[in-house]
């Protein structure tokens, strides 16, 4: 099978989308498939409003129709809502070619905490957005009640994964040489410092030890000033990430509006639990009752309630979740572009990814 991946979110950003979008790829190599990536780098971009080190494609109808129509694929999926989303909508919407989409983010709420935009005007939009997917995949059983609820349909369950050879189990938390001796218990959020991330709850709470923050973002500036006494790593290649999971005794998640949070999952992995909201994403990937961590109202109820999970059960947690999993899951809600046709789904060798990027 030939399949073309139209995304806004890709290397060079990092965030959750973008990882994930990588381990699908490669998943989807295993699995004998041809994968055309569509991204921004290929297009002539400018800066996202709002999110300093995002870029979004500008007008790029013409060039996507361009490399679609090159492309060949049997079947088309459209990771994001964003300009390259919209391009490709457009495009499989004038040739009547089907194609699926995924939820990925909650954008109806970061458009209400950043621009103050009413909810119902978002989830309008982006329900409009995904109306003529043949497939949504949704990465949580929760999100996909709550998007049913608010009226869109075709609704796919696609869960995801963690690398747990790169995020290794540590029976104790481990030093990190870069951050010297730390106050303990260490608190860790990673992810970044924007509006849905409702970071300040972290930063407000009373607890005893070191709190650390990886990520940037635009609120990074501002609660840098504000919470001078926390330690700001900024980004991290991944392989010092891992070590920073590793260290820390409690991995703190704020945010009341992820449609998964791969984050969680990554502490877990490393033996490092979480303390979360009751809320879509962390309920799941937590497990309730507490298995990776604890979820409660209270953040701070949830944060001494997770210093009490022994680490080896958080790993446990994270080792139920696969990536070869959700390849597969992903590969089976794909959908022929052409009426007529017949994908192959199955275990051949021999991929080649296809990454057509020649710069900007």
């Amino acid at each position: 099978m030939r399949l073309a991946l139209v995304t806004d979110a890709w290397q060079p950003q990092v965030n959750g989308v973008v990882t994930t979008l990588v381990e699908l790829v490669r998943e989807l190599e295993a699995l004998g498939h041809t994968v055309v990536v569509i991204h921004p780098g290929m297009f002539k971009t400018r800066p996202c409003p709002g999110y300093a080190g995002i870029d979004i494609a500008v007008r790029p109808g013409k060039a996507l129709a361009a490399m679609l129509d090159a492309a060949g694929a049997d079947a088309i999926h459209l990771a994001t809502e964003g300009p390259l989303g919209w391009a490709a909508r457009s495009y499989c919407r004038k040739r009547q070619l089907a194609f699926t989409t995924a939820y990925h983010t909650r954008f109806p709420e970061i458009l209400k905490a950043a621009l103050r935009i009413p909810l119902w005007v978002g989830y309008a939009l982006f329900r409009h957005f995904h109306k003529p997917s043949a497939g949504v995949m949704v990465p949580t059983s929760s999100m996909l009640r709550l998007l049913d609820a608010k009226g869109f349909g075709r609704l796919r369950s696609w869960t995801h994964g963690v690398d747990t050879r790169l995020f290794q189990y540590a029976e104790t938390p481990q030093p990190y040489p870069a951050l010297g001796a730390l106050a303990r218990p260490v608190s860790l959020f990673v992810g970044r410092a924007s509006y849905e991330k409702n970071i300040e709850a972290f930063l407000k709470l009373d607890v005893p030890g070191t709190k650390i923050v990886c990520g940037v973002g635009p609120l990074e500036k501002d609660l840098r000033e504000r919470y001078p006494t926390v330690r700001w790593l900024g980004l991290l290649p991944r392989t010092e990430l891992a070590q920073v999971y590793a260290a820390a005794d409690v991995f703190v998640m704020p945010s009341q509006h992820e449609t998964f949070g791969l984050v969680m999952l990554e502490a877990m992995a490393c033996g490092t639990p979480v303390a979360a909201y009751p809320v879509e994403g962390p309920t799941e990937v937590v497990g309730v009752p507490a298995e990776g961590g604890v979820t409660a109202p209270d953040l701070q109820n949830a944060w001494y309630g997770a210093l009490s999970v022994p680490r080896h059960e958080a790993r446990q947690r994270a080792m139920q979740f696969s990536w070869a999993y959700a390849g597969l899951m992903f590969a089976g809600h794909l959908v022929p572009a052409r009426s007529g046709t017949t994908l192959v789904k199955g275990h051949a060798t021999g991929l080649n990814v296809i990454n057509t990027s020649s710069g900007r």
